[in-house]
């Protein structure tokens, strides 16, 4: 029997190593030294007989992977498989989606709470030693209305959340439809599994309805040629001028002219902000001035928490097991979304 070869470009994890030991002479694990979280070559002798590449971004050298036949990735977002020609070798491709639900839906209701209550004006008042009980720090998000533009695990969560905390769930999908998840991983004991969480679903065509009746605002949508600056000038005019948005997806969803503007004029309370235009923030960016924003270094995710690590491997153990004995993968990547449609 001829091994799996296997190289791993991600942290080591103890557990998940045995695992792969308890697989014996199926598998032959290479385990690179010194893994980054970026695209670069790697030795071509490492790569030339590689079954299976485990990372989070490919090597640029990739063309070098001459005999890959699944490449799994650490990361929820996919972007940087994108003109890999993946589809056309061959090669199954599969994500780190349900790695990050819980951090990411609670970073979502932190920065509901965090906005609704100005966190920050308290802040600020605390370090000018200025008592200041005023309305706008006694707000509840109970009875507000959560919309999601997406409806992936990530706002399956916030959704699950929402609902314990007693707000409005709306969503917004493609086609207005939330069908059952299958072949994806999720944490046990999380998200909503049948799609019966929301009070409201709307589909493309209807933003204007979606968003007109909104407190908060969560964009919860992969990074694609059809949702890069989706969000601009219109759908931002749309919210009530006392919702809030949220973008711990990727920056660019929302057009950054349209975002600056928003906030300069009002047409919205205030934004919480993970992700970004430029990582990392220059210090000069205009988004670091404004009071009723909120801005974290993209760690929504926490993927420097032992939780990621234990379910990122989790995943790569349950895909490694159904590969070996030919069955469908948790979170594969269809060859649209490898196209970045």
């Amino acid at each position: 029997m001829v091994p799996l070869r296997i190289l791993i470009d991600v942290p080591a994890h103890p557990p998940g190593m045995v695992m792969l030991e308890s697989l014996g002479q199926q598998v032959s694990v290479d385990v690179w030294p010194e893994p980054e979280e970026r695209s670069r070559p790697l030795p071509a002798e490492r790569l030339r007989d590689v079954d299976l590449l485990f990372c989070t971004f490919p090597p640029s050298n990739f063309a070098d992977l001459a005999r890959v036949r699944w490449i799994q990735i650490a990361s929820t977002g996919y972007a940087q498989l994108f003109g890999l020609g993946l589809t056309e070798r061959g090669i199954a491709a599969t994500n780190g989606r349900g790695c990050f639900d819980v951090p990411i839906a609670e970073w979502n209701v932190a920065m509901m709470v965090n906005l609704a209550r100005d966190v920050r004006g308290m802040i600020r008042n605390q370090d000018a030693a200025l008592w200041d009980r005023g309305a706008r720090f006694q707000r509840e998000i109970r009875g507000m209305t959560l919309g999601l533009w997406g409806y992936g695990g990530i706002g399956r969560q916030t959704a699950r959340l929402a609902r314990a905390l007693g707000m409005r769930v709306h969503v917004l999908t493609r086609g207005g439809a939330i069908p059952p998840r299958e072949n994806v991983y999720r944490v046990e004991g999380t998200g909503d599994w049948n799609g019966t969480l929301p009070h409201r679903v709307f589909r493309a065509g209807d933003e204007d309805s979606f968003l007109r009746e909104l407190d908060f605002l969560v964009v919860s949508l992969p990074l694609t040629k059809a949702t890069e600056g989706l969000i601009g000038e219109r759908e931002l005019r749309a919210l009530p001028r006392s919702a809030f948005l949220l973008n711990p997806a990727r920056g660019p969803i929302v057009q950054q002219a349209a975002l600056l503007r928003a906030l300069d004029e009002g047409w919205i309370s205030g934004a919480a902000l993970d992700t970004h235009y430029v990582y990392p923030l220059p210090p000069e960016h205009p988004l670091w001035r404004y009071p009723n924003v909120i801005l974290t270094p993209h760690i929504s995710g926490s993927s420097m928490s032992q939780h990621f690590r234990d379910r990122v491997w989790d995943i790569f153990g349950k895909n490694l097991r159904r590969y070996l004995a030919g069955q469908e993968l948790l979170n594969r990547l269809t060859p649209a979304e490898l196209a970045g449609d």
